[in-house]
């Protein structure tokens, strides 16, 4: 039986094709036969001879693990690795990665969302379609108060391109549990402070840069809120409570929710509401970084294929399993 990378489908749509993405491509196929797959979730059927998968949000069952016995890496398209089971993946002596090549991407994303927000550009876009041409008031980002809850790699960029934009006369708040924080945020001449709570009372604006499942905001703290602020949350939906940002918006306690995620499962509720702006999950992706993950994740596949510590290995203990000390060099 041939060796066989699988890799998703969407990498065959016509919106990011690229001469890039056909050469990333192409240079696999010098290792193993490239068959794109388009299932949700891989069984064992789908298992023999699979060496490599480029996967986006595939479900990997454990009966996958335990039938591909040539399977050596997982590259995930992109950050979330949620499907993938990564420790049935370690026990199995599968690598599993990551590719956060798209930092740089999510901050500019968060950043036009900050100054839609500020600037009003929904609510004036949908008044003027709807025939209302009156003035509304908007705000400068120069001497407002913004703050970042989660100050990682996404955080980090995000704060670099703010804190020009807010002056000499803004405020940047940081709110994050790692121990280095008075360090990285001494970096963007950031304030720290020791409860997200503080944000929420004292920020025209909010940008959430966290991981996890968790849901952090509640109705609690958006009642803390200025009525003109915004929270804006190029993360994960549900770090938010949908019912009581929806809520908290209709009662007049904030003015904008700015969620890259679709109207669909908690956040239908949204849907039509004109100050509850939802993006389809594409903050992370443009042509460039679409190009970059595509050759992140190839070099991956590649590396491992060869016997090499790929890049940003997820679950580093798998370097230690007698099955991958037996492949790598």
């Amino acid at each position: 039986m041939a060796q066989k990378i699988l890799i998703t489908d969407k990498l065959q749509g016509p919106e990011f094709a690229s001469e890039e993405r056909t050469r990333a491509i192409d240079r696999l196929r010098d290792y193993a036969e490239v068959e794109f797959y388009a299932e949700t979730e891989f069984g064992a059927e789908h298992a023999e001879g699979v060496v490599g998968v480029l996967a986006d949000s595939v479900v990997f069952s454990p009966e996958f693990y335990a039938t591909a016995r040539d399977l050596r890496i997982v590259a995930r398209w992109g950050v979330g690795f949620e499907k993938v089971d990564v420790p049935r993946a370690t026990d199995c002596g599968v690598i599993v990665t990551v590719a956060p090549v798209h930092m740089v991407t999510v901050a500019e994303f968060a950043i036009a969302q900050w100054m839609a927000a500020l600037k009003r550009v929904y609510t004036l876009n949908r008044n003027s379609h709807a025939g209302s041409f009156e003035i509304i008031k908007t705000y400068e980002a120069e001497g407002s108060t913004l703050g970042i809850w989660g100050l990682g790699r996404i955080g980090q960029a995000m704060a670099e391109r703010a804190r020009p934009l807010l002056g000499d006369s803004g405020r940047l708040l940081v709110y994050d549990i790692r121990p280095d924080i008075d360090e990285v945020a001494a970096q963007y001449d950031a304030e720290v402070v020791d409860d997200p709570r503080v944000l929420f009372e004292e920020c025209d604006a909010i940008s959430l840069h966290l991981s996890g499942d968790d849901t952090v905001v509640t109705y609690d703290l958006l009642c803390a809120m200025k009525p003109h602020a915004s929270v804006i949350n190029p993360s994960r939906g549900n770090l938010v409570d949908d019912e009581a940002v929806n809520r908290a918006i209709k009662e007049e306690r904030l003015y904008y929710y700015l969620v890259d995620d679709p109207v669909n499962q908690t956040r239908a509720i949204h849907k039509d509401h004109p100050r509850i702006i939802c993006t389809n999950h594409n903050a992370g992706i443009t042509v460039e970084s679409a190009i970059r993950l595509d050759e992140c994740c190839v070099e991956q596949i590649i590396d491992a294929v060869e016997g090499r510590t790929p890049r940003d290995v997820l679950n580093t203990d798998v370097l230690d399993h007698p099955r991958v000390q037996g492949f790598l060099k």
